[in-house]
């Protein structure tokens, strides 16, 4: 694999997020890289773009979660147990038991006559929507929360996949951060797992990890889901963006290279007629047909 100017600012960069569940504590683009890492640019999706002006910072500035009122917590909210979780479909797949959650940033939508927001971990042991009147102080979250969406205006139309009902148990604990010392941060953030209801899903996401953008899932969808490709301009050229997947070195670091990963973008239709566009990891779909 040729080493992009790109992929050498990414080996030197912090610990990043990179997913769903993973952490916020993303570093600021350009940041203790020196002159090795791009500029970011104001793209499509955001103002703050490395790679492709579809691959932005899910905020211009600060964390990708739902801030409490505490700066010293970690955004975390106080929830009410017993309420349903739900998929991208508005698919109940499970009942909360936890008491506390983050919430992705600009992300809500209504199910069953409700609103909800973005939980990036819940006990279904996945992303996934939760009411919003479950969560405690309310009032406060409602003019926190936001709205962000990822857009597609204009973009040509390419293969049809689905999420796959299987993955690759040797991509499950690989890193998409280079040295990271997090327990997060994994390849299987992205892939279709099975979760604590037995079946399998996998995270749509605003942006790729790996770039510093604080990588969030914006959405979640089983498999079988239908994920229309897009055809999205990268600074590359091709139509998607690889990242350097990592292992444990001699040192017991996460250094060594050991592939690749690809991720495409598009959109899903939900089976509520809404629309959802984000990056899929190539991993986690397979070809197939009949996308709207």
């Amino acid at each position: 694999m040729k080493i992009t100017k790109t992929m050498l600012g990414l080996m030197l960069m912090a610990p990043v997020a990179c997913g769903g569940e993973a952490s916020d504590a993303d570093s600021a683009p350009g940041s203790d890289v020196g002159s090795t890492r791009q500029a970011a640019f104001s793209g499509v999706n955001g103002t703050v773009c490395e790679e492709s002006p579809y691959n932005c910072k899910l905020r211009p500035s600060g964390g990708n979660r739902v801030q409490t009122n505490d700066p010293d917590d970690d955004d975390s909210w106080g929830i009410q147990t017993g309420v349903p979780i739900r998929d991208g479909n508005g698919t109940v797949v499970g009942t909360s038991t936890r008491t506390r959650s983050l919430f992705n940033y600009g992300q809500t939508r209504t199910f069953a006559g409700e609103l909800h927001a973005f939980a990036t971990s819940t006990s279904n042991s996945s992303a996934g929507w939760l009411p919003m009147s479950a969560i405690q102080g309310l009032t406060s979250f409602e003019e926190k929360v936001g709205h962000v969406s990822a857009l597609s205006s204009g973009l040509a139309k390419m293969a049809c996949y689905a999420v796959r009902n299987s993955h690759d148990t040797t991509l499950e604990a690989k890193k998409v951060v280079y040295d990271t010392t997090s327990s997060n941060e994994r390849a299987g953030d992205y892939l279709p797992l099975v979760r604590a209801n037995g079946l399998r899903s996998a995270n749509l996401t605003f942006n790729v990890p790996g770039f510093g953008l604080g990588g969030v899932a914006v959405d979640h969808f089983p498999a079988g889901t239908k994920f229309q490709r897009l055809d999205v301009p990268t600074n590359s050229g091709a139509p998607s963006i690889d990242i350097p997947l990592w292992v444990l070195d001699s040192a017991g670091r996460y250094r060594q290279q050991s592939g690749t990963m690809k991720f495409i973008y598009g959109y899903v239709i939900a089976a509520t007629s809404t629309r959802r566009n984000g990056w899929m990891a190539y991993d986690a779909l397979e070809v197939s047909s009949g996308c709207p």
